[in-house]
């Protein structure tokens, strides 16, 4: 108990019921999330280097391929090599994760994050 007051606190819940009910939202959303039809949406979030060869035409090739699940992106210019994209996603679960891996296998991306919510 003293953990999950701890924790309560941490995080600027009002009580254990708050924190226990958003605990079970996110074990619901993650299993739905691992069923692969679910509808489902999200973020992939990458950095890369603009200047490998091409990165930039191939991440705009799949997101065109992808439109009906691509709903959005944004482009920083982290400084002079690198660039934080952020696409908003939507669809099966199953789809939303083949398009991060097939992003993520990129050359060029140093890193890359998937971020799946349900539609609860």
């Amino acid at each position: 108990m003293e953990q999950l007051d701890k924790m309560m606190f941490q995080k600027g819940r009002e009580n254990r019921s708050q924190l226990i009910s958003e605990m079970i939202r996110n074990q619901l959303i993650e299993h739905q999330s691992q069923q692969g039809q679910k509808e489902m949406a999200g973020t992939i979030t990458l950095v890369y280097d603009h200047h490998v060869p091409h990165i930039q035409s191939e991440l705009t090739r799949i997101q065109h391929d992808l439109h009906h699940c691509i709903l959005s992106t944004t482009h920083v210019h982290l400084d002079h090599d690198n660039c934080l994209e952020v696409l908003i996603v939507r669809g099966k679960a199953n789809l939303i994760r083949s398009i991060s891996e097939r992003i993520f296998s990129c050359k060029g991306i140093k890193h890359g994050r998937l971020t799946i919510t349900g539609l609860l």
